[in-house]
């Protein structure tokens, strides 16, 4: 069974709906996030913080080039797309999914987005975050499915619906 691996901003859901589509399809989850955390025993905002942006997009193309997932649900984080090897890595057994939510829904939930380990510049926008990052989550797409105005449950009945089609 393939890998689905979920792409997008921060605060699109990829996590959230991660966990309710790993249930759905007897898959395993796996944050890869969390698989950063775990492999440099820091935050991602301690990372950040004391490494830089670059490097962080550096350390995190590195683990998840270096993981091997198997009939799992990948969430990634939002700047994953940024990591060619990592990419490579997770579209080589997985079907990758945009989870797609406009710029001012995103806003909506994310109150501040330095909280969150969010890999970027001092004074970029989220706009210009949202921006950098679009064409890259389209250019790694099997799927699309805008999640504007919908539930975790409802993004993964689309997701669901959409996969279904490709078997």
């Amino acid at each position: 069974m393939k890998n689905i691996v979920l792409i997008g901003m921060p605060g699109a859901g990829k996590s959230t709906v991660g966990v309710l589509l790993a249930k759905s399809t007897l898959r395993s989850f796996v944050d890869t996030d969390l698989v950063i955390q775990q492999k440099q025993g820091k935050s991602l905002c301690e990372i950040i913080g004391e490494e830089g942006t670059d490097r962080f997009l550096e350390i995190e193309n590195e683990a998840i080039a270096s993981c091997s997932f198997d009939c799992c649900v990948v969430a990634t984080g939002g700047s994953a797309v940024f990591g060619k090897e990592a990419m490579e890595t997770l579209k080589k057994d997985g079907t990758v999914v945009y989870l797609k939510l406009p710029v001012d829904e995103i806003k909506k939930r994310i109150s501040d987005i330095r909280t969150r380990g969010v890999a970027v510049k001092p004074g970029v926008t989220l706009e210009e975050i949202f921006k950098e990052r679009k064409p890259l989550y389209e250019k790694y797409a099997d799927f699309t499915v805008d999640c504007t105005g919908l539930n975790a449950e409802q993004c993964v009945g689309k997701i669901i619906e959409l996969l279904s089609v490709e078997s």
